[in-house]
């Protein structure tokens, strides 16, 4: 929308506190398509994901509207902070054992990391081989280890930031990434899958 360019969404987040619908709209437009990723990449079901986002705008819109959105020049931050306690409720509502299943219809396996390197193409499908191997290695990881690496290296979110937004000291979420890698190494090992990357 031409009328809301250069207006930030922290601007927009009180536009739309004040009643102006279209605002949100905006808003909504801006943050879905990341926010869905951050989603499904944790959960790996789309219906799930689907149900978590909604909910997500849902309570975003409620605290809004209840002035519990203060303008401190992160909403996505805070809005990824509300995706983040939604995922973890719908967690706690399952009686599963904390490790999600491999959804064979993850959006994210169409995730491609090939185009750029400029080599040769046996060089590119060894690499995309890599990649695939270490996509479905995180799949199995539990949804918190999970979590922190997509954060991490998907979103180049720093630690203390990864700490804030899923409510954790800084301590939790290195111990975290600590036990990711432990776990992907391990898995490589067992799989005899080689991790790095051919230049």
């Amino acid at each position: 929308m031409k009328k809301f360019e250069g207006v930030t969404d922290e601007a927009l987040a009180l536009l739309y506190v004040q009643g102006n619908n279209r605002a949100f709209d905006e808003l909504l437009n801006r943050s879905q398509t990341k926010l869905f990723t951050y989603i499904m990449f944790v959960v790996h079901d789309h219906d799930v994901a689907d149900d978590i986002f909604q909910e997500t705008f849902v309570k975003a819109i409620t605290k809004l509207q209840q002035g519990q959105y203060t303008d401190s020049g992160k909403f996505q931050f805070w809005l990824t902070r509300i995706a983040h306690n939604c995922i973890m409720d719908w967690y706690r509502t399952q009686q599963a054992n904390h490790i999600v299943e491999v959804n064979k219809d993850n959006d994210l396996q169409n995730l491609k990391s090939a185009s750029v390197m400029d080599i040769c193409r046996e060089t590119e499908m060894v690499n995309e081989q890599i990649l695939r191997d270490i996509k479905k290695m995180v799949d199995v990881l539990p949804a918190t280890q999970r979590e922190v690496v997509y954060m991490r290296y998907y979103q180049q979110l720093s630690f203390k930031e990864i700490a804030e937004l899923t409510g954790v000291s800084i301590n939790t979420s290195l111990g975290r990434m600590r036990y990711a890698l432990i776990n992907l190494r391990r898995m490589a090992k067992e799989n005899q899958i080689e991790l790095a990357l051919c230049g």
